[in-house]
């Protein structure tokens, strides 16, 4: 295990840099300053990252140049009119409906909340190891609104079927991870990096596998739990920074996949 993780540290040092945003979705929320304008870019980007990294970069700034890149300014403001503008808008299964309904709900939280943060803070139990709960409860809240569209539920995922939840694992380390390095935003303070879990997704799951950091033969929540673990030996503090080591390994560099002895 210590060859392991000084071999996963290496990476996390290489991958976890600046050069990483260019061409990752999160360079869509670093357009941002405001703290509602990168939740809103963040939690919609990490919504539609399914795909090509190049058409999913593309897809979001078409939709925030619909809301003249103004997100938060145009949740709060915009008239119904204005909506007609996303008629235009699809990214693979997500349509007109779909943008409607976060559009409707973010409007509707924003009117008497802050920040997002709340929406998986609150509903986490008091001193709890991870975000299952509040990724639970943040599901619970977002459909708990009688505009709610069934059709839109099967774009934003909960443990409770069983789903790795990797694009909220993936918008949760964008908000809550906080280093010196540049990439994720640590804007949140109520969740604390250790209880973060790690977004799993084919190419974390494939380099996973070979370092034997799962053993479990399904991928499914379970998996997500077992590979926290199993990096959260590493670093118990911080280990969902593995998440950078593990990505970048299965996408950028394939030949680094010979496990270290």
């Amino acid at each position: 295990m210590d060859n392991l993780k000084d071999f996963l540290d290496e990476a996390v040092h290489r991958y976890n840099s600046k050069d990483f945003i260019e061409n990752d979705p999160i360079s869509i929320p670093h357009q941002y300053s405001k703290l509602q304008d990168i939740e809103i870019t963040g939690f919609w980007t990490s919504m539609l990252s399914w795909g090509n990294r190049k058409n999913i970069i593309s897809s979001c700034t078409k939709l925030f140049s619909f809301m003249d890149n103004s997100p938060y300014q145009f949740i709060k403001e915009h008239n119904e009119i204005e909506r007609r503008v996303f008629e235009k808008f699809v990214h693979r299964t997500f349509n007109y409906t779909d943008t409607l309904y976060f559009i409707e709900f973010l409007q509707h939280y924003y009117q008497s909340h802050e920040s997002m943060e709340d929406l998986f803070f609150e509903p986490m139990e008091q001193d709890a190891q991870n975000t299952e709960s509040g990724l639970i409860g943040f599901h619970n809240s977002f459909f708990d609104h009688p505009f709610a569209t069934q059709r839109t539920k099967k774009h934003v995922s909960s443990p409770l079927r069983k789903s790795t939840c990797k694009r909220l694992n993936m918008f949760l380390r964008w908000m809550v991870r906080n280093d010196d390095n540049g990439v994720d935003f640590g804007i949140w303070k109520k969740i604390k990096p250790a209880q973060l879990l790690m977004p799993l997704d084919v190419h974390v799951d494939r380099v996973a596998r070979k370092f034997n950091l799962i053993t479990r033969k399904q991928t499914d929540w379970q998996t997500v739990i077992e590979l926290t673990e199993n990096v959260r030996i590493m670093d118990p503090l911080d280990p969902v920074k593995y998440d950078y080591a593990l990505f970048g390994i299965g996408i950028m560099d394939k030949t680094k996949l010979v496990k270290p002895i």
